[in-house]
């Protein structure tokens, strides 16, 4: 690390300016990696341009849409909306992180590397969804109108460590949406382009997840908290969308998105892989939060329960009513 001295593992030593100085080494590393295994890909070939059509308005052949023009699922369409808007608000996203860890050095190559990945996910997603005519476009317009002009405030801008634990949980979370949308989406070519999009994904993941690694090893105590901090207030970054809690409600049922898979496939691969319960050697700041996590997953885990039950129960009830 570039700073060691002793001194500066006492918790007031450690300001955002300080810790991202630190860290700047892993970042450029972490950046390199990144860089080796991504692979660049082209959005306009993961659009079905032949299924497109015109639109009523300017053109006097246009065809409504209707839901019947697209073989994609209710649950789909939903998940689809909820997640493009999601990423629609990447101009938000781009100045919060580039306030937060600057526009210089490793960390501004990153930013804006993030950023270009990221801007590809919108447009082959909105490709996508106009090409087969999967959602209606006037509505899909007014939603990213009315969330975009509320722009993104992110609940972690006060602290660089907490930021970078939310990315690390929230890039892991994205990719399972996307990824299990399009399981879920009815269509083979949705499914490979979320395919595609989550594998983005995942690279953005395990940068952060890597970064946090080496945040533990400097600040052990702090980044505890942070880590605490973020996995009990976890909030997608769409939460401000027109309708979100009704969308995401229908997502939870459709299995694109719930307490169970929030619990076992986004929080505990990353709390695993870095082991996070088997940290020892902490103040006793870090020891509380290290013991208010583990209390608070397993809280979490026996509502997830409770909703696996509920889910069951809807499942055997629909089944019962098909067989009649």
């Amino acid at each position: 690390m570039t700073l060691t001295s002793p001194h500066l593992g006492s918790p007031s030593a450690w300001t955002d300016a300080r810790l991202l100085y630190a860290l700047e080494e892993v970042v450029e590393k972490e950046l390199n990696r990144h860089l080796k295994v991504a692979k660049d890909w082209m959005p306009h070939e993961y659009v079905p341009w032949s299924d497109g059509r015109n639109f009523p308005g300017l053109f006097e052949d246009g065809e409504a849409w209707d839901k019947e023009q697209s073989k994609v699922t209710e649950v789909g369409r939903i998940a689809l909306v909820v997640n493009l808007l999601t990423e629609d608000n990447l101009p938000s996203y781009h100045h919060e992180i580039a306030t937060l860890f600057g526009r210089d050095g490793a960390w501004g190559t990153w930013v804006h590397r993030w950023t270009a990945e990221e801007g590809r996910h919108g447009i082959v997603m909105r490709d996508y969804l106009l090409a087969s005519r999967a959602v209606d476009p006037d509505k899909l317009e007014q939603f990213r109108m009315a969330h975009m002009s509320e722009g993104f405030e992110s609940d972690n801008r006060h602290s660089m460590l907490h930021s970078v634990a939310y990315v690390a949980f929230q890039e892991l979370a994205t990719r399972i949406s996307h990824r299990n949308t399009g399981h879920q989406s009815g269509d083979p070519v949705c499914d490979r382009m979320l395919a595609r999009i989550a594998t983005d994904e995942n690279l953005h993941m395990v940068f952060y997840r890597n970064l946090l690694k080496a945040a533990f090893e400097l600040a052990p105590d702090l980044t505890m908290q942070a880590v605490r901090d973020v996995v009990v207030n976890f909030r997608m970054p769409g939460h401000s969308i027109p309708g979100f809690e009704r969308a995401a409600a229908q997502m939870a049922i459709g299995e694109v998105y719930n307490l169970r898979i929030h619990h076992d496939d986004v929080l505990q691969p990353v709390l695993r892989f870095l082991k996070v319960m088997d940290i020892d050697g902490l103040g006793p700041e870090g020891r509380k939060a290290q013991e208010e996590l583990g209390v608070f997953l397993g809280g979490l885990d026996a509502e997830a329960q409770k909703f696996d039950e509920k889910l069951a129960a809807r499942k055997a009830r629909m089944a019962a009513r098909a067989a009649h």
